[in-house]
């Protein structure tokens, strides 16, 4: 067993990353003070996985297989893992991404079971023609009610527009039609090549003791032979599939998802994604001028948001919000980022964004399952989380106009509009 204490003097914090002898990545990570403590347990295996070759046999899957086998995984031929946690006192869920799944819970008490339960049912697959008959029909209701909802369309109609064979273009449920195809065998196929401890990581972060973990997992772990998987995705042309794409729907207000796509030859680095978040934050909080004239002529409200969304095989930046006049935003936004390339970065601005990323990169470790999760997230895209800290402590104003010119392409954007029927 290898373990690593991972240490970050500035941030005066540290946790243990361990390489338990099933291939397992543990992360844990102690703090002092709290009463709480948040565990995932995960495998990057989302949406976007339909098509992959395991110990070098292809397989490809129907659409929504990972968002199925995280219902599916609940159930055994004991009942379901909620029941279980209903004794515990703890909060469970789980959740799919386009290139995740996760399971996870939160408690106060009896954390020694509810880490029981979870590595319990997470390796311990049951899946039937019957139990997958079933959960067709349940989440075929889930489709549809996404299917109405106006949030859900903007952006995955945005995405159709910016990707044209990327399966990240596709619903994370899929489709009733492909959910249709899913049999129990497809979820074994799965499961047997990405479920593999080889290729997923615990992170347990909160009132907790490394010596505690261990032995739990040493105990209810199994030796597993490591499978190699090797995910396929199409090649994406660099250029969008369509500018604009509107679609009606019982909206008050239109919706709009303005998105630029990037380069997605690679996953990102830790540096890239902390002068990205600087970047964006001078051109697009709160506090930004681009904000400020967006929310004096009305043209946007509170609900103006943005956000990197980078992952195998895609890397975009998006707006969205809420406005009568989608089309002026898109506007607006793209002159901003003309006038700050023209222009360049004020050291002022600049030193005022990293400040504020900074503080808001640090506060978010004060909650344990921010924390946990974003250990999680790094650990899947090999990166340090401690290193984008470090990154965004240490960037210059240089660093950021050097960003700015590889990405937010303004030539390059679908903008996504939801309009009132």
């Amino acid at each position: 067993m290898q373990i690593k204490e991972v240490v970050s003097e500035k941030l005066n914090e540290k946790y243990y990353e361990v390489v338990h002898p099933t291939g397992l990545k543990i992360f844990v990570w102690p703090k002092e003070g709290y009463n709480s403590t948040y565990a995932v347990f995960g495998t990057p295996f989302g949406s976007i996985y339909n098509h992959f070759t395991a110990d070098g046999k292809e397989i490809k899957v129907p659409d929504g297989i990972a968002h199925f086998l995280e219902h599916k995984l609940f159930e055994s031929e004991e009942g379901d893992a909620f029941s279980l946690y209903a004794s515990t006192g703890a909060n469970a869920n789980a959740y799919t991404s386009f290139d995740k799944t996760c399971y996870l819970f939160s408690c106060t008490k009896n954390f020694e079971r509810c880490l029981e339960i979870l590595l319990g049912f997470v390796t311990n697959p049951y899946f039937t023609a019957e139990t997958v008959q079933k959960e067709q029909g349940i989440i075929g209701q889930e489709i549809r009610m996404y299917d109405d909802s106006p949030d859900w369309r903007v952006m995955f109609n945005m995405l159709r527009g910016m990707y044209h064979s990327h399966p990240v273009r596709i619903d994370i449920a899929g489709t009733v039609e492909s959910i249709a195809q899913i049999t129990a065998d497809d979820l074994y196929a799965c499961y047997n090549s990405y479920y593999n401890l080889h290729n997923m990581a615990l992170t347990i972060v909160g009132k907790v003791q490394l010596d505690t973990v261990l032995e739990i997992c040493n105990r209810e772990l199994k030796d597993c032979k490591e499978v190699a998987v090797e995910s396929h995705f199409p090649t994406d042309p660099y250029e969008v599939k369509e500018h604009y794409v509107e679609e009606k729907l019982p909206v008050a207000v239109p919706l709009f998802n303005l998105g630029f796509k990037g380069r997605a030859d690679r996953r990102l680095t830790e540096k890239e994604i902390a002068y990205t978040d600087i970047l964006l934050f001078m051109l697009a909080s709160s506090t930004s001028t681009m904000y400020r004239e967006l929310m004096d002529t009305g043209l946007i409200n509170a609900s103006f948001a943005y956000e990197q969304f980078e992952g195998p095989g895609y890397n975009s930046i998006f707006f969205s919000g809420e406005s009568k006049e989608p089309k002026k935003v898109e506007e607006v936004i793209k002159s901003y980022i003309n006038k700050m390339r023209k222009e360049g970065i004020s050291e002022e601005d600049f030193e005022c964004a990293r400040r504020a990323t900074y503080g808001d990169a640090l506060s978010s470790l004060n909650s344990v399952d921010t924390s946990a999760n974003l250990v999680e997230d790094f650990c899947f895209c090999s990166r340090n989380l401690f290193e984008y800290f470090d990154a965004v402590a240490n960037a210059t104003a240089e660093d950021i106009e050097n960003r700015l010119k590889d990405i937010l392409d303004t030539e390059n954007t679908t903008l996504s509009v939801i309009v009132g029927e």
